[in-house]
């Protein structure tokens, strides 16, 4: 699958460079921004896999738009390239949560690696979040479901076993989840 990139950079020659080194290696370049406030425009708009940022930009450094991005999630991983490699910088990009850091000039060999890196853990960063969202969200219905079978057991004077029964048994007859018996239950007891 063809993966998705932007490019920020305020020197026109340097997105050139990078558009052509990236296209040639079968990536899809979908925007191309001067500064970080475009950057994060064209994030909003294409969801891209990945950005490739400068640090120096006009408007917004590339390290506060690659705060926002990933502080919104509008790309998969930002890597940052820049000439600057003292350890301030180096400090602020761990606190913008880039993925990756390649200091300039740029050339296939350190850019192609880089990319291919960021992308990886990108995915990997995707699945490890996606896991834990569905995690959450069983504990979240365990709770309710544990709730409400206390309603129901207090409400009917049965026991744990048969309240569980006939949240189950609601839920089958109905078609919906556990969770949303649940819910529904909980919103009317306390009504």
């Amino acid at each position: 699958m063809m993966k998705n990139i932007v490019i920020a950079d305020d020197d026109p020659i340097t997105k050139m460079d990078i558009k052509e080194i990236l296209e040639s290696s079968g990536y899809n370049v979908v925007g191309k921004a001067a500064d970080g406030f475009d950057a994060i425009e064209l994030c909003r708009s294409n969801l891209p896999d990945l950005v490739v940022m400068d640090i120096k930009m006009p408007l917004i450094d590339g390290l506060a738009a690659a705060k926002i991005i990933n502080n919104e999630s509008l790309a998969g991983a930002v890597l940052i390239l820049t000439a600057y490699s003292d350890d301030e910088f180096i400090q602020k990009a761990k606190e913008a949560r880039v993925i990756g850091y390649v200091v300039k000039p740029v050339d296939e060999k350190n850019l192609l690696p880089a990319v291919e890196i960021a992308i990886a853990k990108a995915e990997e960063i995707k699945q490890m979040k996606k896991a834990a969202q569905t995690a959450m969200d069983k504990l979240d219905a365990r709770k309710k479901i544990e709730k409400a079978k206390g309603i129901l057991m207090d409400k009917y004077k049965i026991s744990e076993e048969e309240a569980f029964r006939r949240l189950r048994t609601l839920s089958m007859n109905k078609r919906c989840s556990m969770k949303d018996i649940a819910s529904t239950i909980i919103i009317s007891s306390n009504i």
